[in-house]
């Protein structure tokens, strides 16, 4: 390996650094709204505790969700408000097929665009759901009395600017079902100008902001400011947030259980105001005691400022894009990704220049790549093997929406599935096994032209893996850099080699410790991840580029384990190939099983006996 190339290679990336430098952006919260919220504590803490006593089981397509829907709609009309049932089926993990309503209600403004407010008025089950959700259905609709009177400091009627729309969704608590169909349905959500989604307002924790999406990007920086503003102002402290890092990690893998990430995802403009983290509020902990009237009334009035701030602003925000937000800064995204993409510049030289070194000595390639071809070959069985389990609901599956982590799906683990799946796993490498295992002892050179034939297949996986999600690269690009490095080490202890081969690991083993910390999943979180990959919310090139990286690492793994073996030559093969052989044993072993049955049977029959 030239080091030196590498090395003079990585002044590349130094480029985008200083453009992301010189890139900062700030970002300006819009004007305060001329009159103060009048957002009624009282009103919305009623509102809350009569949801949750009257039905604490709102589970999607459960009487007590049926219940809350008409609920919604009679409070609503209550004020003069028409809300409209807009019915929907989806296939709601842990609980089959279920029929699903959002509730839709418009008051007209002097423009067709659309301010939106959501909040979800289902829950697990598994609790009243006092704060997740009837306080955010408590807030939206407190929020609709003050609209349909236009009581803004007791002024008169007067039209709003922009249209607003007021959503109750269902299937909130189940990955977003509701705010998914309304932003890929309504003809609302194509003029949404801004979107707030109210979540769980009345807990014990402090005002938050949570702007995730389910692809990689970010509602516009005046939003946030704004939202920010009007919490400091409202509820006079200032709101959380996702950290620099963690704003990271969810541009390179996309994911959020709050509501708003499908409307980003869509191009929406969307923020989420709630007082619990990243996850959701526990159901155990979620009872009426627990309510915080004032807290509630805080972050009420902190939307409803918001709301007003973005109705009378002049320059309202429009559209999303990509950064990571600092304090008052961002970092914009387009620095984020050249840098990223930088990172892979002295990969490649280095493997470019390794290639041409080996192909001067006359150092074969072919067998290195075929060795790694069989190795996709039994990844490419474990992936065929997966579909199968999930298309026979071994491993349930549903929409592609995150699940709720405190239900039965993300949680109990298919041990049978799993069983299976590493069954047939196993079954697959002992039939490629023969053509993996050393006929000759293995030289240098071909060691070298297996570490090569892996660079190379990793080089082109990257490439894929940037053009779907530059950001993802981040969790491929320590495979790259300490794998490279394997064949200058190839002369220490094992213990070496094995050490720089788990370095490549630390980038899935950082999207593993983010579920099991951030979102509280513990040791489900490789269970988690096999079920987001079976509802399908990870993009199939990624998942395809995963078992690519795999065989990959099986390759790199066997190099460093000192048990890597070359493609045997034909002549070094044994008459029939590994699928052809494992065939003909299995063959021949059910046939000798007939003939021991035959033979069994015909000695327990007397006839048989009798006979010349």
């Amino acid at each position: 390996m030239n080091g030196r190339i590498y090395r003079v290679a990585w002044a590349v990336a130094a480029v985008p650094l200083l453009l992301a430098a010189f890139t900062v952006g700030q970002a300006e919260p819009l004007p305060p709204a001329a009159l103060p919220p009048t957002f009624d504590e009282t009103t919305a803490v009623q509102f809350a505790t009569e949801l949750a006593r009257r039905f604490p089981d709102r589970r999607p397509g459960t009487p007590g969700a049926r219940g809350a829907a008409a609920w919604v709609i009679a409070r609503l009309a209550d004020y003069r408000i028409q809300g409209r049932r807009e019915p929907f089926a989806a296939d709601v993990p842990g609980l089959g097929r279920r029929e699903l309503v959002n509730v839709v209600a418009v008051l007209p403004g002097r423009s067709p665009d659309t301010i939106v407010l959501v909040a979800h008025r289902d829950n697990s089950g598994l609790s009243p759901g006092v704060d997740d959700n009837a306080s955010g259905t408590a807030a939206l609709l407190e929020l609709a009395r003050d609209a349909s009177t236009a009581a803004v400091g007791g002024t008169a009627r007067l039209p709003f600017a922009h249209t607003f729309v007021f959503v109750s969704t269902d299937g909130g608590a189940y990955g977003g079902l509701g705010a998914a169909q309304f932003a890929r349905e309504s003809p609302y959500a194509r003029r949404t100008v801004a979107l707030v989604n109210l979540d769980a307002l009345g807990g014990t924790g402090g005002p938050r902001l949570e702007f995730g999406s389910d692809t990689p990007r970010s509602p516009a920086a005046t939003l946030l400011a704004t939202a920010e503003a009007s919490v400091e102002e409202q509820a006079e402290t200032t709101a959380g947030r996702p950290g620099a890092f963690a704003q990271m990690l969810d541009l390179a893998f996309p994911f959020s259980l709050y509501e708003q990430a499908p409307f980003v995802a869509r191009g929406t403009p969307a923020v989420t105001m709630t007082t619990s983290g990243d996850r959701p509020r526990s159901p155990d902990t979620d009872t009426l005691q627990a309510l915080r009237g004032p807290r509630l009334a805080a972050l009420g009035s902190s939307s409803q400022a918001l709301v007003m701030a973005i109705d009378q602003g002049a320059d309202i925000p429009h559209g999303t894009g990509s950064f990571v937000y600092t304090g008052t800064r961002l970092i914009r995204g387009w620095t984020i990704e050249f840098a990223l993409l930088a990172a892979l510049v002295p990969i490649l030289a280095a493997t470019i220049d390794l290639f041409a070194r080996c192909r001067r000595r006359a150092i074969r390639l072919a067998p290195g790549l075929r060795s790694y071809r069989s190795r996709v070959g039994v990844w490419a069985w474990v992936g065929l093997v997966f579909l199968l389990l999930v298309a026979l609901g071994v491993i349930p599956t549903g929409p592609a929406r995150p699940l709720n982590p405190d239900t039965s799906p993300a949680g109990d683990w298919s041990i049978g599935g799993l069983i299976v799946l590493t069954g047939l796993g196993i079954v697959g490498w002992l039939v490629a096994r023969p053509r993996l295992t050393a006929t000759h002892p293995v030289s240098r050179p071909e060691e070298l032209g297996g570490h090569l034939a892996a660079m190379l297949a990793l080089c082109v996986m990257a490439l894929v893996v940037a053009a779907v999600n530059p950001y993802a690269l981040f969790f491929l690009l320590p495979s790259l850099h300490a794998w490279l490095w394997l064949p200058h080490w190839s002369d220490r202890p094992a213990a070496v080699r094995v050490a720089v081969t788990a370095i490549g690991l630390l980038g899935p083993l950082v999207l593993l410790l983010e579920l099991a910390l951030r979102f509280g999943l513990g040791f489900d979180a490789p269970w988690y991840l096999v079920e987001l990959a079976a509802v399908g919310y990870i993009p199939v090139p990624l998942l395809v580029a995963g078992l690519a990286w795999g065989a990959a690492g099986g390759q790199i793994a066997a190099l460093a384990a000192g048990r890597y073996a070359p493609y045997p030559e034909p002549e070094e093969r044994a008459a029939r190939g590994p699928i052809r052989e494992t065939i003909r044993q299995l063959v021949l072993f059910t046939r000798g099983r007939r003939r021991r049955a035959a033979r069994r049977e015909s000695t327990q029959d007397p006839e048989a006996l009798e006979e010349p």
